[in-house]
């Protein structure tokens, strides 16, 4: 029998696959190498492309914070009695298989329509138990969520334990060392202890994803909010975060200036005050939803989303040549506002399709964890 599922949990995991979906169709307007997402360079080649960039990108950057946000939230506390042994091997069996297929896909399929060479697949084979596949960028997320994993059994006695006051001191601690990336770029390069001998600086443990797990749990068991307040609030803090986000993105995108990616985005990581504001707004509102049960649709791209996640960007290639077309981005064949949102739903619809598809293949879920 299936356990019950949280409602709005399905909807944000739908929402956050689609989310990035549109952050990658949005790179084809700003990526400077051949692929047309974003590398080490980036180009604005006009205005428009500046602003709708920044509008569409800027405000899907809750995507990758979502899904750390959905698993923290569905895992953490462990449940009674389960193991850390238990807890990695059911863990692991549902992602690790469909990542290593994932990456076998990206590191030879491409060579059936000349996108890269023998050369550059043997090379990507043999770094396989290290790191993702050149042309898999996107599967960068797995590691920090396996980290994330790795790290659940460790943090969930503390969790059980803590109380309100304790988890918001970490969640204080997090939230400032959001602020070291851009302490980085206007203070001084070197923040409470690095050097060029040390990285791990004074608020390095309270850094990263793990801020967003801690925060998950605060929200769940601690956060005694009603309704109206959540949505004043995540509304305003969405809005706010993700106004910001856009913003700097639009400030440093000067046409016709290659600049180095992360200068381009410097406000745009996952780790940054205005990033975990718009998160937290995100997440607030989807609380409000309180339906018994959320409509089959949903429940079943919900299920399907680890899939499509994982072979959208085959997808996403095919109506990127459909809409933007041989006059590249300086002139897609579609204008820009509309070309960014018609990739992302045409890859998110056939992504949906053919997960579905092959879940109903028996041993599927190795491939696509549906």
């Amino acid at each position: 029998m299936e356990k019950e599922r949280i409602v709005f949990a399905d909807y944000m995991r739908v929402m956050a696959c689609f989310l990035v979906m549109l952050v990658h169709a949005a790179e084809n307007f700003y990526g400077a190498d051949s692929s047309g997402l974003a590398g080490n360079m980036s180009l604005l080649v006009n205005e428009q492309n500046r602003l709708w960039v920044a509008l569409y990108d800027g405000c899907s950057r809750i995507a990758v914070p979502l899904f750390m946000i959905i698993s923290a939230y569905l895992l953490v506390p462990m449940r009674k009695g389960e193991t850390m042994g238990s807890f990695y091997k059911k863990r692991f069996l549902r992602i690790v298989p469909p990542m290593v297929s994932f990456m076998l896909i990206y590191t030879f399929l491409p060579l059936l329509w000349g996108g890269m060479t023998w050369e550059q697949s043997v090379r990507d084979l043999k770094l396989m138990p290290f790191n993702f596949p050149s042309m898999a960028g996107h599967l960068w997320f797995m590691y920090p969520l396996i980290g994330l994993y790795l790290f659940i059994p460790v943090i969930s006695p503390w969790l059980e334990k803590a109380t309100a006051r304790e988890e918001r001191v970490f969640i204080v601690l997090f939230l400032l060392a959001t602020f070291m990336r851009y302490l980085h770029r206007f203070v001084t390069p070197e923040l409470w202890g690095e050097c060029f001998w040390n990285q791990f600086h004074m608020l390095w443990y309270f850094a990263g994803y793990l801020g967003y797990l801690v925060l998950a749990h605060y929200v769940r068991f601690h956060l005694q909010w009603s309704v109206g307040r959540r949505r004043a609030v995540g509304l305003l803090c969405l809005v706010v975060g993700s106004a910001f986000t856009a913003w700097s993105f639009w400030l440093n995108g000067v046409p016709g200036q290659l600049i180095e990616t992360p200068e381009l985005e410097w406000g745009w990581e996952f780790c940054t005050p205005n990033v975990v504001m718009a998160t937290f707004g995100a997440f607030l509102l989807f609380t409000c939803i309180r339906r018994p049960k959320a409509p089959r649709l949903v429940t079943s791209l919900s299920k399907l989303s680890f899939g499509m996640y994982l072979m959208h960007l085959l997808w996403l290639h095919v109506f990127v040549v459909l809409f933007i077309g041989e006059g590249g981005a300086a002139a897609p064949a579609v204008p820009v506002y509309a070309a960014i949102p018609l990739i992302a739903v045409c890859t998110f619809v056939c992504c949906a399709v053919t997960t579905k598809l092959l879940s109903l293949i028996p041993g599927s879920k190795w491939v696509v964890g549906a």
